[in-house]
């Protein structure tokens, strides 16, 4: 195994991300929050078939990213329930 596999990620978040999750529960929010935590971590995220994205999920949430795997950086790009979530990746292409 490569050193490099086992360093942490950094996580960054693009602009508006999180306009859905400022109006979750403060529970399902720590959820989230936790799971950012969690994929700091060298662990495999799962991709969307033919997308530049990969998803993550929490409950019935998703975490829709970007990974730049030459500079160990996973982008937040949206945070939202299973229909907001459809909704935004539909705008997305």
């Amino acid at each position: 195994m490569r050193y490099l596999e086992l360093l942490p990620w950094k996580i960054e978040f693009v602009p508006d991300w999180d306009v859905h999750f400022k109006k979750f529960d403060k529970s399902i929010q720590q959820q989230i929050l936790k799971k950012f935590d969690q994929m700091e971590q060298p662990l495999q995220s799962r991709g969307l078939h033919s997308s530049q994205y990969q998803v993550e999920e929490v409950g019935q949430y998703r975490i829709a990213l970007k990974i730049d795997g030459k500079n160990r950086v996973k982008k937040i790009e949206f945070v939202g329930n299973h229909k907001q979530y459809e909704k935004w990746y539909r705008n997305q292409q």
